[in-house]
């Protein structure tokens, strides 16, 4: 794959890189002073950003099929690269939910509570900013932005794996989950690179816009795990 595919994804990922003090509860669940209760929510938010972002991913794939990638264009359809990366996002998101039944099972969540749980706004800020790329942003920079966040997200997976493993005493079926996105595998590094190229090729591709919506999903991940910290913080 050409350099500059790779040297533009690590140029945007260094510059939108999150404050690694900014997560105040990564550190709590990483020595094992997060309540239960609070892994049970962070579970239960889970549920609903990850049937909206395998939506949204869905929809990007859709629109940035061949002859269709640009908001409001009606096109012909077919197979991009672009496209088969939001495919593959959203098969991932697939999978992680039903990952998370384990998760939520050692936390001791039942479908009566699920049922029960309201949402936080903050955490749900994230996949609502997510929706709205898909049906506004260019595909093209969305990878980019995605895949910024996606830096952070998986750092925080295997610090997270880690913990319940080692403090909560999870077994690994209730880790699933985070080891899921800890250790993504080698096919969605390279439909990134091929999705990077493609925008670039085409002249799709704006790096100004990318790291806007960067900006923005990096300031929505930091908002949901501050709303779990105030929660933790809040429960007796």
């Amino acid at each position: 794959m050409p350099r500059k595919a790779a040297e533009l994804l690590e140029s945007i990922t260094g510059k939108l890189a999150p404050d690694p003090h900014a997560n105040r509860l990564l550190p709590l669940i990483g020595r094992g002073a997060a309540r239960r209760s609070t892994l049970a929510a962070l579970c239960l938010e889970q549920r609903h950003v990850i049937e909206a972002d395998r939506r949204a991913f869905l929809h990007l794939a859709q629109r940035s099929a061949w002859g269709s990638a640009r908001p409001g264009e009606a096109g012909s359809g077919g197979a991009s690269a672009v496209s088969e990366f939001f495919t593959v996002l959203a098969e991932g998101e697939a999978v992680a939910g039903h990952r998370l039944g384990a998760f939520g099972a050692a936390c001791g969540v039942d479908e009566e509570q699920a049922a029960a749980y309201q949402p936080l706004a903050d955490c749900q800020s994230y996949p609502a900013y997510v929706a709205w790329l898909a049906l506004n942003g260019e595909p093209a920079d969305v990878v980019l932005a995605l895949n910024t966040n996606f830096a952070a997200w998986g750092d925080y997976c295997a610090t997270i794996a880690d913990a319940l493993r080692r403090h909560y005493g999870y077994d690994d079926a209730a880790c699933a989950f985070f080891d899921l996105f800890a250790e993504p595998g080698p096919e969605l590094r390279q439909k990134s690179l091929a999705a990077v190229e493609e925008g670039l090729d085409s002249g799709r591709t704006d790096e100004h816009e990318a790291l806007r919506y960067g900006r923005l999903l990096q300031a929505y991940e930091a908002r949901f795990w501050h709303a779990l910290w105030e929660l933790d913080q809040r429960t007796g």
